[in-house]
């Protein structure tokens, strides 16, 4: 990982050492050893999180928090994309008829997941909105290992190893540690597969101990004059209320959690908010019945392992790339690929690398509409009927819909031409920049510069007769052709 992530960190490794040494169980009444067990366990607590976090002397305490929240906006984001990934490779002409409804329903839980994941991810956007700190949008790429991250960001079809990580990332300690022979096999898999497989608790127990103490972050910090600006859920959540959107064959059980997107205005809010993604995610420990990502994946894990022989997933590429530079065949676009501790599958097949390029394209747009809807708030520059905010979520839930519609071609397409059977997977590479420009005009031709290289691109693609779902493409083009003019229309007007 890189050096300016691991020196600063020592805070969080000491409680993370500290939270490894107590096995935290999942019922108090399951502690062993009685009341005294009991006693012991809650002095354990008392200990940990009474034990004050040295915040390193290149910081105060809000930068420190800063810092922090960062890293948890990378983990949020990298785990929606690995599970986007492991949902998409499901399915497929290969899958029994008999097995087809269960599989399709596994691939609702995940994209549910991964919903949820979107939420934690703008949700701490919010909290770093509020304390008046840089917003973050990025995420490692492969094969980069950073503290609490769960496990190297690895694109990859979802089988019982990958699942098993899954599970791991989401799972309570109490889990981990716990007899149950489904337990030990999860963690063995894992650290099989994983040579330091990392929890995010400790991360999270030092954010919650920083961001309530006042003496760490002053009440003066908390601007409730930037919640006209954050995320929220009536924007956001479109009908994610308990889980009701996309299950149509109610892989996700009932009662699953509302996607997250919490507006702030308080010390408490961002404490609470924080809370509930850590919550959201684990098992959790009887106040509310709402099933976790663990409790999910579990399920599906269980299923799982019963049909073994079934051909659920389809042949989908590893970490998918495109090569850049061909004079060096060893070279690569992504940041990360720096070693070969994970196999990298490039992408050969010319059809293939044309839908891959639309989908990174595709994917920056989206990121960029993110971005820019944290500096926009109703009311403002308005040109039209719809105002500019109100356009760029619009625009980023259109995105949504391109990845999943590009992603589905990309998953029956094969890799490579005349060789072997594995079928390409949506890359997801990571932009060289996610930073907006200064102003607001700068900000939207942006926003029409993307649209113009991807009018370049799907032209490209509609001159090749190879490439299928030309309605869809012309569809884009069309849609992204009355984007342009409606931004076209806003800087004229505020020229």
């Amino acid at each position: 990982m890189q050096p300016n992530y691991k020196r600063f960190l020592g805070p969080v490794f000491s409680r993370a050492r500290a939270l490894s040494r107590r096995v935290i169980p999942p019922r108090q009444e399951n502690i062993i050893g009685g009341k005294e067990g009991i006693q012991t366990f809650l002095e354990e607590s008392v200990a940990i999180e009474a034990a004050q976090v040295v915040i390193p002397p290149e910081f105060n305490g809000k930068d420190y928090v800063t810092f922090l929240l960062h890293i948890d906006a990378e983990i949020e984001h990298g785990l929606m994309i690995q599970y986007l990934y492991a949902a998409y490779s499901l399915g497929g002409p290969q899958v029994p008829e008999a097995n087809q409804a269960t599989v399709s329903a596994w691939q609702e839980t995940i994209l549910g997941i991964a919903k949820e994941e979107m939420g934690h991810f703008v949700s701490v956007q919010n909290v770093l909105k509020l304390i008046g700190a840089p917003l973050h949008f990025e995420r490692q790429d492969y094969p980069w290992d950073t503290p609490f991250y769960p496990f190297p960001f690895k694109l990859e079809p979802l089988t019982l190893s990958s699942l098993a990580k899954y599970v791991y990332a989401e799972a309570p300690e109490s889990f981990l540690t716990s007899d149950d022979p489904i337990a030990k096999e999860i963690v063995a898999t894992v650290n099989a597969d994983v040579s330091n497989p990392n929890t995010v608790g400790a991360l999270f127990s030092v954010l919650l101990q920083l961001i309530q103490d006042p003496d760490v972050i002053g009440d003066e910090i908390f601007q409730a004059n930037t919640y006209p600006f954050q995320a929220k859920f009536d924007e956001w959540g479109r009908g994610y209320k308990g889980g009701a959107r996309g299950n149509t064959q109610g892989g996700s059980p009932a009662g699953s959690p509302d996607v997250l997107v919490m507006p702030l205005a308080s010390r408490d809010d961002a404490f609470n908010a924080l809370n509930a993604i850590a919550e959201q995610g684990e098992d959790n420990t009887g106040t509310t019945d709402d099933p976790s990502h663990f409790e999910r994946f579990l399920k599906i894990y269980t299923e799982m392992r019963g049909m073994t022989g079934v051909p659920f997933s389809r042949k989908l590429a590893t970490n998918p790339y495109i090569q850049e530079d061909v004079e060096d065949p060893n070279s690569s676009p992504s940041e990360g690929q720096t070693d070969n501790s994970d196999p990298r599958d490039p992408i050969t097949n010319p059809n293939a690398q044309q839908w891959g390029h639309l989908f990174n394209l595709r994917y920056r747009m989206l990121l960029n509409f993110l971005t820019h809807s944290f500096v926009l708030v109703d009311g403002l520059n308005v040109a039209g009927a719809m105002t500019p905010r109100g356009l760029i979520i619009n625009s980023t839930f259109g995105e949504m819909y391109n990845l999943r519609a590009i992603a589905s071609e990309m998953v029956k397409l094969p890799l490579n031409v005349g060789k072997g059977d594995k079928l390409a997977g949506p890359p997801f590479l990571i932009p060289y920049t996610l930073e907006l420009p200064t102003g607001e005009h700068n900000r939207w031709r942006t926003h029409a510069d993307l649209i113009q290289a991807s009018g370049v691109l799907i032209d490209q693609m509609l001159s090749n007769s190879n490439i299928g779902h030309q309605r869809y493409l012309h569809a884009l083009k069309e849609a992204d052709a009355k984007l342009n003019q409606v931004i076209q229309d806003m800087l004229a007007v505020n020229a």
